[in-house]
């Protein structure tokens, strides 16, 4: 039983399985962040192309 435990206790594969799951997380929220600046930033350059094209034509 105490084999079983000394096993246990030095058993480092589940460790390595959670510390992939957090970097792989940490890479989605990264890339969740910087796509969502991007879309504001061409989103609001495409609203000053539209606000000049409007002006300019009348």
């Amino acid at each position: 039983m105490s084999n079983l435990i000394a096993r246990f206790v030095k058993d480092e594969s589940g460790a390595t399985a959670i510390e992939y799951g957090l970097i792989a997380a940490l890479i989605a929220l990264a890339i969740i962040t910087g796509a969502g600046a991007l879309g504001n930033a061409i989103n609001a350059k495409f609203t000053a192309i539209g606000t000049t094209l409007n002006s300019s034509g009348s």
